[in-house]
């Protein structure tokens, strides 16, 4: 008769928040965290040869007494701000999303635009944790939503017209002329459909979503301005939020001086950036203009039974005058009650800020972009004045469908709805 020990970490939630957590496996006879939370704070949830292995999230998912044993010097076990119906919920309509478009790969992060909390964060495809060995792709234990940059496309252009709000540069109704296309650099831009619309205003070249109109505002603020207020907006850094392997971007049209990348830039194409940084950046358009930290733990409780919070309130730095905030946020709820879908989605008790945004997908072999293989994003955030959450959702090359706004909208109306209803949070209009 041969004893052998083992030892383990069980996630109770099986696929549940598994881009997030992470999971824990061996590093020669050391078992550590390599992925999510796991990794980011190993130190922290190491553990010694005794006791179970039950998974430190367990309070999270399934409300048991959680039974790890710490070892000497092991700080304790981490709490989260992750809310397992929000995620689960999530979860659910990404799934549901990836299947109705054959998606290469879909994701989305709802997030508290106040003090940066992540209440849900997901991918598709997606893994068991309990059972990573027997997933042949070992890419797929990666989150690109902190990981992965992308071009985002058009849900870049409110932040290029919230700098031209700020700087006073242009208001809602100021007007330029759309000719459908313009020349810069011997290189020709146009709008999605090659369109002109002759003399036009700020507001409708947001809601028509016109490429002309933000490279328009960009070309006024002029590239020092432009660039100022896109590196203060945290493109080109890293978030600092608690997960592993995070990245910076590719920004670095921002720095070439001519007019052409600092047009397509106006509109999200030649930058690249995580989904996280964009959803940091975009928070600023409905909090009040600040750049937040956004994070998922929310505090430590070590093994005395003393908690101790690792959120700061001063993690907070102001970038768009509060004013600026307002009328963008005014800008984005137009788009969504007349033009999103031609108003289909108008919600008469509550106000919704929101932007789709479709993007060319780079080929990084033969230089320039596809014809046909586009990424697919979505922001919004509720009520629009006062946010609660922000929501954005993104599709890597589904099938079937052009634009973000035939993709999307449906998802991200469900969850938005979803939040007001379990939230129970009061109608603002």
């Amino acid at each position: 008769m041969y004893l052998y020990k083992e030892r383990w970490r069980f996630y109770p939630g099986g696929r549940l928040s598994a881009h997030l957590l992470g999971f824990v496996g061996f590093d020669a006879n050391t078992l550590t965290g390599q992925y999510g939370l796991e990794r980011y704070y190993n130190d922290t949830l190491s553990r010694d040869a005794g006791g179970l292995r039950q998974n430190f999230f367990a309070e999270i998912f399934s409300g048991v007494k959680n039974i790890v044993q710490s070892k000497r010097g092991a700080k304790g076990d981490i709490i989260t701000s992750i809310e397992p119906t929000v995620e689960s919920f999530l979860e659910n309509t990404l799934a549901e999303l990836q299947d109705a478009f054959t998606a290469a790969r879909v994701g989305g992060i709802i997030m508290d635009p106040e003090n940066g909390r992540v209440y849900g964060m997901a991918l598709a495809p997606s893994f068991d944790p309990n059972n990573y060995g027997k997933e042949t792709d070992q890419s797929r234990f990666g989150n690109p939503l902190v990981e992965s940059v992308y071009e985002m496309g058009s849900i870049i252009k409110p932040l290029t017209i919230a700098a031209g709000l700020d700087t006073g540069i242009v208001t809602a109704t100021s007007t330029y002329y759309d000719a459908g296309f313009l020349t810069l650099n011997n290189k020709t831009i146009s709008n999605f459909d090659g369109k002109g619309r002759g003399r036009i205003s700020i507001q409708e070249a947001l809601n028509q979503s016109l490429n002309t109109g933000a490279a328009t505002v960009a070309l006024q603020l002029g590239k020092d301005r432009f660039k100022e207020y896109f590196k203060n907006l945290g493109f080109g850094e890293e978030t600092g939020i608690d997960l592993p392997g995070e990245a910076a971007g590719l920004v670095g049209n921002l720095e070439s001086g001519r007019d052409i990348e600092l047009a397509t830039a106006s509109y999200g194409q030649g930058i690249a950036l995580t989904p996280i940084q964009t959803v940091r950046a975009l928070a600023a358009l409905g909090n009040g203009g600040y750049l937040v930290l956004p994070h998922v733990a929310t505090g430590i409780r070590y093994r005395t039974g003393i908690s101790r919070s690792v959120e700061s309130g001063s993690d907070k730095k102001q970038i768009l005058k509060s004013e600026t905030s307002t009328e963008i946020s005014r800008m984005l709820i137009e788009v969504v009650d007349k033009a999103l879908l031609h108003g289909a989605y108008k919600m008469d008790r509550y106000s919704i800020a929101a932007k789709t945004g479709t993007a060319l997908i780079a080929n990084p072999a033969g230089g320039g972009y596809y014809n046909d293989r586009f990424l697919h994003s979505f922001f919004g955030y509720f009520p629009a004045y006062d946010p609660r959450f922000i929501v954005f959702l993104y599709a890597v090359e589904p099938q079937g469908v052009e634009f973000a706004a035939t993709s999307l909208t449906a998802p991200f109306m469900s969850i938005a709805k979803f939040l007001i209803n379990y939230y129970e949070i009061p109608p603002d209009r």
